[in-house]
């Protein structure tokens, strides 16, 4: 299969300029095309689908600033450079503003010319193929996200559902030792699952699919729900789990199900790193256009050093007192991707001993005067 020649596209109202430019790139190999002004040359421009254009700024009716905007806005791919007689600093600043490639001042002789246009569709070229790696990364993504849901998720729920009816005793009685070798198993299992969840989340975060609806919603309301589930987690260390100040105001713009993830994954990460009979405590506070919400514990804390990687995905603090706290290093990730798809920024402040204050600014919702 023959390789398609580039096509330029020179847009200048001087008919010397346009014939001298195209006996010079038609000696490259070059397939090239000519306008006479801007209007005609922007139909060119949608027509043949160039890949680098030659315009000249100073032309009658559209000018050639205009073509570089409607060029981009058609196909941002397509290089553009500016060749002009009117050469300035502050023209040439505008033009690269609006997109040109490169600029060129006339007169120029054929080498500089042939210079430019190499460069130019040099640089087109690496575009298109970063173009197209991104798609084929964005279509492989899309089918191991789905091939990990059905061929790789459904088959561990099933084994899973297996294991819960043979340690139940639904099949006849499990002795000790295997009763103990099956529930070690289990725990693997349930590890790798959540694993896979984190995983899946963090995909769609990944491809946007998170906030389909904003709407505001309640902190305080979202924030009593969590303390609520989650004081069971609270016994075995005795830890208080209390919400504390609010502010008045303590509606956001938020996606219900994904704010919940976000304070389960932080008050369930204050409780598990706390401190015996340590104390978790939670305040809603109002802050411009934001509402924050303070997630402040008295556990071991974080180094200064781990500070800047613990939203990286999989980073997980190596401390000997902790070791046996299960979790896949994944959950603040995605609380991080979650909060900034909704606008928000999440913050962390720690001390080793001490504890830590995870802090989550949110934007402020409006009331929903339809349900008053």
């Amino acid at each position: 299969m023959l390789e398609k020649k580039p096509v330029i596209l020179v847009i200048d109202d001087e008919e010397a300029m346009r014939d001298s430019c195209c006996q010079i790139l038609l000696k490259e190999g070059l397939l090239t095309e000519t306008a006479e002004d801007g209007s005609i040359g922007l139909e060119k421009v949608k027509e043949t689908k160039p890949d680098l254009v030659l315009v000249d700024l100073k032309m009658p009716g559209v000018n050639g600033m205009e073509v570089l905007e409607k060029t981009k806005e058609i196909d941002p791919n397509i290089i553009t450079v500016v060749i002009t007689g009117y050469a300035t600093v502050e023209s040439a600043v505008e033009a690269m503003k609006k997109g040109a490639y490169d600029f060129l001042p006339k007169p120029f002789t054929p080498d500089q010319l042939r210079i430019i246009i190499r460069r130019g569709l040099e640089r087109r070229k690496l575009t298109l193929e970063t173009e197209s790696l991104r798609k084929e990364k964005k279509l492989i993504e899309d089918s191991f996200i789905t091939m990990v849901s059905h061929q790789l998720r459904s088959p561990l729920v099933a084994i899973m559902q297996y294991f819960e009816v043979i340690i139940g005793g639904m099949v006849g009685e499990v002795p000790g030792k295997q009763k103990e070798m099956i529930l070690k198993a289990r725990n693997r299992l349930e590890s790798l699952m959540n694993l896979i969840n984190d995983w899946l989340d963090v995909a769609r975060l990944d491809s946007g699919q998170i906030i389909d609806k904003l709407k505001p919603l309640s902190l305080k309301k979202i924030i009593k729900k969590l303390i609520d589930d989650m004081e069971p987690l609270t016994k075995d260390g005795y830890i208080s789990l209390e919400l504390g100040s609010c502010s008045k105001n303590d509606l956001v713009q938020g996606d219900e199900e994904t704010l919940e993830q976000v304070f389960s994954n932080l008050i369930t990460n204050a409780i598990r790193y706390n401190k015996p009979k340590g104390r978790v405590l939670i305040t809603i506070k109002e802050n411009k256009d934001f509402i924050a919400v303070e997630v402040q514990d008295t556990g071991i804390g974080i180094a200064k050093d781990h500070l800047p990687f613990i939203f990286d995905q999989f980073y997980r603090v190596k401390r000997g007192e902790d070791q046996k706290i299960k979790g896949t290093g994944l959950g603040l990730s995605i609380a991080k991707k979650i909060v900034e798809a909704h606008g928000g920024s999440i913050q962390v402040s720690s001390e080793i001993g001490k504890g830590s204050i995870f802090t989550v600014f949110l934007f402020k919702g409006e009331k929903d005067d339809s349900k008053a």
